[in-house]
């Protein structure tokens, strides 16, 4: 295993930790609704959003600890829009992470309320944020806020749902996923760089680099799609396709997919430079997710 999966597992773990102390435990009244939220957030997530959100507390001299309650914060939200993603009036899947989804195993009505759950939870977990002297809960908050919004996360579904069977463009693909994707992991970024009360030069450069990360992302996640199988993904490989949803692959080809995904990385690998040796873990990061398995 290289050092940088080696680290990565480490912070997984120290996550889950995390995540489990934090979340309402599973016997807590009324009890289904806590086992299904801990059933989604424990499924195995590669957690690549709050630990980018510590990773960018350390690269700007701070202490990752500070960084733990947006990081699990991120990381519940993140399951939130998964979990509702997954449901037969979204994306209609029967797998995320190599386990029945959330509503084949306790029912739409439980799932649906299984995300909001999630959602308020994720705010309950930021709002315990240590402020610093440049940043304060209600900076959290809002930060957190706008990138689940309409006019992040939420619209970037919704233009995803309203693509579905249309010959979009690239750049049409494009504003989708800063929405969907780029703009969580450039808030992962922004929370923990807060956590180490980062100035503005800093908070613009690694928003930069997410904005890149992101996309770069999304484009190895529509390869690994038509390149993998079901067992490879832990989910049901091929489903873009099925349902005719625009992706990279599609609309540019396989090999021209590829080289865009080593053109952003090393666009978001760029931004960085204002960091120098600080950056270090937050580049093993980038490179560590473009050589996933294509």
């Amino acid at each position: 295993m290289s050092e940088i999966a080696q680290w990565l597992k480490q912070q997984q773990k120290l996550l889950d930790r995390e995540l489990s102390k934090r979340l309402p435990r599973a016997n807590a009244r009324p009890a289904t609704i806590h086992q299904a939220m801990r059933y989604s957030v424990f499924a195995g997530g590669k957690r690549i959003r709050p630990i980018l959100c510590l990773a960018a507390a350390e690269a700007c001299g701070g202490d990752p600890k500070l960084a733990l309650a947006p990081a699990c914060a991120l990381e519940v939200l993140h399951t939130y829009s998964l979990v509702h993603d997954d449901l037969p009036c979204m994306d209609d899947d029967d797998l995320r992470r190599g386990r029945p989804t959330s509503h084949k195993v306790y029912g739409e009505g439980i799932a649906v309320l299984t995300g909001d759950a999630l959602l308020t939870e994720a705010f309950i977990m930021l709002a315990k944020t240590p402020e610093t002297k440049r940043y304060g809960v209600k900076h959290y908050l809002e930060e957190l806020g706008q990138a689940s919004s309409s006019l992040k996360l939420i619209g970037g579904q919704v233009m995803d749902l309203e693509g579905e069977g249309k010959d979009l463009s690239k750049a049409q693909l494009i504003r989708i996923h800063e929405a969907k994707t780029a703009a969580l992991l450039e808030s992962a970024l922004r929370l923990g760089a807060m956590t180490a009360n980062a100035t503005p030069k800093k908070l613009e450069a690694l928003t930069e680099f997410g904005s890149h990360l992101g996309l770069a992302f999304q484009v190895i996640d529509d390869i690994l799609d038509v390149t993998q199988t079901t067992d490879q993904l832990g989910k049901t490989a091929g489903k873009d396709e099925a349902v005719a949803k625009s992706t990279y692959p599609a609309i540019m080809g396989l090999e021209a997919s590829k080289r865009e995904a080593h053109r952003l990385t090393d666009k978001a690998h760029a931004a960085l430079s204002v960091f120098g040796e600080q950056a270090h873990r937050l580049e093993q990061i980038g490179h560590y997710m473009l050589d996933r398995d294509y």
